[in-house]
């Protein structure tokens, strides 16, 4: 039966438009980092590299005559970011961020029977097939969030802090505390083909008690 992670994880990529606590356990991750606005035509392409790879993964598993233990065919998972800025705008924060000081990891995630290896088998393919710089920057990463708090936001980008307000009032209430001003973010949605009202954007932030 094929994985579709809309209706099988709806705790981790569906929560409502209200904070909610998660707990967030080890995945693994196609990532690639860069910094600057998202905003820049080049943002697009650390986008592209990581979806390259990822359906390379993907179509290359559907096709071999001996799949991985666990295997399973898939719907791939969102585009994800873990969002910064810059040590030196830290320095001089004032509440109001620059988008050029932005540092990101953007990711997509894959299923839990994707080796190491396998993964840099499809890097190479995909250098070959669809070559692009950036390629040499992308990697292969577990990642474990643990105790999170996240909601839905509902709108643009731009509008996020409204959102973030709402999750540290929880966040307060819970006896919690962020542990980093970065966050995740998981787009269910298309920014170029999506009106930025209609925009779905889970957001998530690790906590520690107080």
């Amino acid at each position: 039966m094929k994985h579709e992670w809309r209706k099988r994880e709806k705790k981790i990529y569906l929560p409502k438009n209200k904070p909610e606590i998660v707990e967030i356990p080890e995945f693994k991750f196609v990532t690639i980092a860069g910094e600057g606005s998202p905003q820049n035509k080049i943002f697009a392409e650390y986008i592209a590299v990581l979806y390259s790879v990822s359906y390379a993964i993907k179509m290359n598993l559907k096709k071999e005559a001996k799949k991985p233990n666990g295997y399973s065919d898939y719907t791939v998972y969102p585009l994800e970011g873990i969002w910064d800025i810059t040590e030196e705008a830290k320095k001089t924060f004032t509440g109001t961020i620059d988008k050029n000081d932005l540092i990101f990891t953007l990711m997509i995630r894959q299923p839990s029977f994707v080796s190491d290896a396998y993964f840099k088998e499809m890097l190479e393919q995909t250098k070959k097939r669809k070559p692009h710089p950036f390629l040499e920057q992308v990697k292969f990463e577990k990642i474990t969030d643990g105790k999170c708090i996240q909601m839905m936001h509902l709108g643009s980008y731009d509008d996020e802090p409204r959102s973030f307000k709402v999750m540290e009032d929880f966040a307060e209430k819970e006896n919690l505390s962020r542990i980093s001003k970065d966050h995740r973010e998981i787009y269910l949605t298309d920014f170029r083909k999506v009106a930025p009202e209609k925009l779905k954007t889970v957001l998530r932030f690790i906590v520690k008690p107080k």
